[in-house]
């Protein structure tokens, strides 16, 4: 293989064939120019990005970071991949180094988010919150920052939908966000908290995931079963008072009406995390 481009001591955009690629190993440019060869028994880790402009980032990436952070990444990377027992594209290695880049240049100014998404990835994702947590221990400790665990959903979102497309991984914060507002209106509406820890809160919970899901695909559930849906409504006034705010926000945010059964089971769920304690679900 060809060097076409010194990165820096540990990395080469080289040549292999008609392709480009970028490779990795401690010091395997050190002294060496473009226009001479690299071993494949020199290499430690090869990355293979689908696009030349991914190509053409992660090189000016590696050329202006510390030599550090990608070594930095590669552990990430490699302990998210036996956690979560999967193996990653490459793209990901860039994902997790630009943000590396940006958190670190942000940390030093004392600069440090707040994800309005730390409790519902805790919750849905806490294989990728503990692959989070791991990578902000590394960073605190080989850096001498002091990350707050917010930051680790942000790193945990990356491994979210590691095979997938930036648009779902989009529709997954969308989600989780989603499901943020609904809870608030049901809090707000019964002036309450609801408890985390309860059974009802978790069917509740579940059952919002689905729905949520089915708002973003554009399919709703129906039966059409208005005699059970005048029934819950009569019985649980309050509870249909919420699903009318909730129906509001559906239009507002998808453009959908809430179907007959959507709103009765809605009803349903909401009147038994407001009423019930799981003592009295299970009685």
């Amino acid at each position: 293989m060809k060097i076409r481009q010194i990165l820096n001591n540990n990395v080469a955009l080289v040549t292999k064939g008609r392709n480009e690629i970028i490779v990795y190993s401690k010091g395997i440019s050190f002294r060496k120019k473009a226009g001479q060869s690299i071993q494949e028994n020199e290499i430690e880790k090869t990355y293979v990005l689908d696009s030349h402009d991914k190509l053409e980032h992660f090189s000016y990436l590696l050329t202006n970071t510390d030599d550090e952070y990608l070594s930095v990444t590669n552990e990430i990377i490699s302990f998210g991949e036996k956690f979560l027992e999967e193996k990653v594209n490459d793209y990901l290695y860039l994902a997790i180094l630009d943000h590396i880049d940006f958190a670190l240049k942000r940390a030093r100014k004392g600069q440090f988010i707040q994800s309005p998404l730390t409790w519902e990835v805790k919750k849905f994702y806490p294989k990728h919150f503990q692959i989070g947590l791991y990578a902000l221990g590394l960073l605190n400790r080989q850096f001498r920052v002091n990350f707050p665990d917010d930051e680790a959903v942000s790193i945990a979102l990356h491994f979210v939908n590691l095979q997938s497309s930036r648009s779902q991984l989009k529709e997954t914060v969308r989600a989780m966000q989603v499901l943020k507002d609904i809870l608030s209106i049901i809090q707000y509406h019964y002036s309450i908290y609801l408890d985390q820890n309860s059974l009802n809160y978790s069917r509740l919970v579940t059952h919002l995931r689905y729905f949520i899901e089915r708002l973003q695909t554009g399919r709703v559930y129906e039966d059409n079963d208005k005699e059970l849906n005048s029934q819950v409504r009569k019985l649980y006034p309050k509870a249909y008072e919420c699903v009318m705010k909730i129906r509001i926000y559906v239009r507002e945010n998808f453009h959908m009406e809430l179907s007959i059964d959507e709103e009765t089971y809605l009803i349903l769920h909401i009147h038994r995390v407001t009423n019930r304690t799981d003592r009295e679900e299970e009685e």
